[in-house]
């Protein structure tokens, strides 16, 4: 395998970064079972299903959030 230094990347336009970025993650999402979470991040996410559960109806839905952030960078 070829490998590939950060600024070899900035000569390919943008359209073209976004598709190297996008099939890494392809790549990546292939052997996402293979990802192990450290015993902090099980913590983690523990607490926050936890408090999920205790409270369903606190916190916002994705989309609202979603709009929330584009609507911030429309500015």
């Amino acid at each position: 395998m070829k490998t590939l230094a950060v600024t070899d990347t900035l000569v390919l336009s943008i359209p073209e970064r976004i598709q190297l970025v996008e099939d890494i993650w392809d790549t990546i999402a292939v052997e996402a079972d293979s990802v192990e979470l450290t015993e902090e991040e099980k913590k983690i996410i523990d607490g926050r299903l936890k408090a999920y559960h205790q409270n369903p109806d606190l916190g916002s839905p994705w989309e609202d959030v979603f709009k929330k952030i584009v609507s911030k960078n429309e500015i």
